[in-house]
């Protein structure tokens, strides 16, 4: 494939671990050039994409977007699970582009609503269908939480930043409070995402395993073997208190956006649960809500499984970014 044009925008997705960097055309991602690096090979994102821009043939893209693990402010992004900072100017200077765009990564995900394939899309609760201006809400679980919710504005898709995972975590009961006071941090208090993430899940399994007087570690990817494997009641307890407060968040952040255009799980770690959420209680703790348990029915849950909606994502705003720039 030739990349000597200027038809083509970069895309990248920034995890903790891996960038994924892509070439869109409009809002649809090439798959073929679709390139994972790991990060604790490279010393910053510029390094990674001028890596990506020769692995691409020298490609010269007209602009570039990259989602970020981390808050978003005045175009600079510092990352929350790696040392990394990112703005503007590095984002110019390592891809040529004029026109350049930062977005935290569940904006990214919320720009993807809409782009994703219905095959992608997996249902798991029923809600009324709110009409095509109705706010939705994603909910990013994987090595961090986070949530944002998108609006459907007459000037276009407006996706608000959030830093959800480190609000602090709900306690509903004497063993949920146990568990808070196991997996506290050095800042004094328990984060959403001290629970709800891979490490989160974790951390859980060897706070069972404590209070059992056996302490034992395992890694998230483990835990899920036993679980599927069916032979380990204490991983299959952690990942049910894990659903219940994950239905519990969800229930929460749903009351504060009223996302009648429905919920979307996202994340690797929403995916990997995905198939459990049904039988480990996520319906009964997203819709324990007292009076409002009724209300709640309003809001459809599903979980996306496309691992590149971030990269979709980013394209589609650069697609409306691009469409409302004044001709020069």
């Amino acid at each position: 494939m030739t990349n000597a044009s200027k038809s083509f925008s970069l895309v990248a997705d920034i995890g903790g671990t891996n960038t994924r960097v892509a070439l869109a055309e409009g809002r649809n991602v090439r798959p073929e050039t679709i390139r994972r690096y790991s990060n604790a090979d490279f010393p910053g994102l510029e390094t990674v994409l001028r890596r990506y821009i020769a692995d691409e043939n020298d490609v010269k893209p007209l602009a570039a977007c990259v989602a970020v693990a981390g808050p978003v402010r005045e175009g600079r992004a510092d990352m929350t699970n790696l040392d990394w900072t990112i703005d503007k100017d590095t984002l110019a200077r390592a891809t040529g582009a004029a026109t350049t765009a930062i977005l935290n990564d569940l904006q990214a995900q919320g720009h993807a609503l809409g782009h994703i394939a219905d095959s992608n899309i997996m249902p798991v609760l029923k809600g009324n269908p709110g009409n095509q201006h109705a706010a939705k809400l994603v909910i990013g679980v994987g090595t961090g939480f986070n949530a944002a919710p998108v609006f459907e504005t007459e000037s276009g898709r407006v996706v608000p930043p959030s830093e959800s995972g480190h609000a602090n975590l709900p306690i509903r009961n004497a063993e949920e409070l146990r568990l808070c006071e196991f997996v506290s941090t050095a800042h004094g208090f328990p984060a959403v995402e001290d629970v709800l993430s891979g490490r989160g899940l974790e951390r859980t399994y060897a706070w069972l395993c404590s209070e059992r007087g056996t302490p034992t570690e395992l890694s998230a990817k483990e835990i899920m073997d036993r679980v599927s494997e069916g032979h380990d009641d204490i991983a299959a307890e952690a990942l049910r208190i894990f659903i219940r407060i994950l239905g519990t968040v969800a229930g929460n952040l749903s009351l504060i956006q009223l996302p009648f255009g429905g919920v979307y799980l996202v994340g690797g770690v929403a995916r990997a649960v995905s198939p459990f959420l049904a039988d480990f209680g996520f319906a009964d703790a997203f819709r324990d809500k007292g009076r409002f348990a009724g209300f709640m029915g309003n809001f459809a849950v599903s979980v996306v499984n496309d691992d590149y909606a971030a990269l979709t994502g980013s394209a589609a705003h650069l697609t409306e970014l691009l469409a409302h720039q004044k001709p020069a």
